[in-house]
């Protein structure tokens, strides 16, 4: 019988404390998963593909941001964080954690997991990182009717609750947990640039950051991912320039993939391919003709220039 999933809190780099679940591999553990979820996403969301991947041989950490989900404070109204602290203290302090075992560390992110990893100080010690659903933010790159749509609940809806209410009520809308107030304006400011916070004047010499990371990695995205198309994760990833890289384009079979299915019980499909690549590196483990594969630098050659992004 497979081991009971394991709730612990752990530290984030600065002392906070953070909810994390643990999954025991199944036999003789191969190698260590942590899932860097998306944002106002909770960590029981990805339960099922971490039952996945454990039942492959990885033992396997999620975790609850803080602000979200089990780590949320009793009163979120005046609850002060930057935007960047999932990443740079909370991300880092569970990769800080499983790097210490003598096992091979894999990231598996979904949204702002792809844009978290070239923020961790220690992202050097992932052997692979596969990510679902990342891209750019802005609505320029989304069909029109998406982007009016979120255009009005950037400056109308969300604006306006969020002063009321202290923090921004996503529960009440449906689209994900409540985030807290300083996340909301900063991901806004952020998601009015074509290359999100490497174009904002505040945020641009977070490109520095990017550069170093080197590990090789995998980002995939649906073609009906509304929030995240091919188009605005290689406006983003572009940043990545110095690492091995690999592009999936998928387009859905049957059921709609759009920015939540990856993670899905009815698109469990992707899982096999994505955690073997994790596991064994090789682009051959997905068998796709939209896989593209570029060594260091190649990526932004091949790309289409993008204005305000010099790498």
């Amino acid at each position: 019988m497979h081991p009971k999933p394991e709730s612990r809190q752990i530290s984030a780099l600065d002392g906070f404390s953070l909810s994390s679940t643990h999954y025991s591999a199944e036999g003789e553990g191969e190698g260590n998963l942590l899932i860097a979820g998306a944002t106002g996403v909770p960590q029981r969301f990805y339960q099922r593909i971490a039952l996945y991947a454990a039942s492959q041989g990885l033992n396997v950490m999620t975790l609850d941001y803080r602000g979200i989900g089990l780590s949320r404070p009793a009163r979120l109204k005046g609850f002060k964080m930057h935007y960047l602290d999932w990443a740079r203290l909370d991300l880092a302090a569970a990769v800080a954690l499983l790097a210490k075992q003598d096992l091979p560390l894999y990231v598996l992110g979904h949204s702002f997991g792809g844009h978290a990893f070239g923020l961790l100080p220690n992202h050097h010690n992932v052997s692979r990182f596969a990510v679902c659903g990342t891209g750019a933010g802005w609505h320029g790159w989304m069909p029109w009717r998406e982007s009016l749509k979120v255009r009005m609940m950037w400056h109308l809806v969300l604006p306006v609750l969020t002063r009321i209410k202290g923090y921004s009520p996503w529960s009440k809308l449906g689209i994900g947990e409540d985030l807290p107030q300083d996340v909301f304006y900063q991901w806004r400011a952020w998601c009015q640039y074509p290359h999100y916070f490497f174009d904002n004047p505040d945020t641009q010499d977070l490109l520095d950051c990017y550069l170093k990371v080197r590990t090789p990695s995998l980002f995939i995205n649906a073609t009906d991912d509304l929030w995240a198309m091919p188009a605005s994760r290689d406006a983003f990833i572009r940043a990545y320039a110095n690492a091995p890289i690999h592009t999936l384009d998928i387009e859905s079979q049957g059921a709609p993939i759009g920015h939540m299915g990856y993670f899905r019980a009815h698109h469990q499909d992707l899982w096999q391919p994505i955690v073997q690549w994790l596991k064994q590196g090789s682009p051959a483990s997905i068998a796709a003709s939209h896989l593209q594969q570029y060594a260091p630098g190649e990526f932004n050659k091949a790309q289409l220039l993008l204005p305000n992004l010099a790498l």
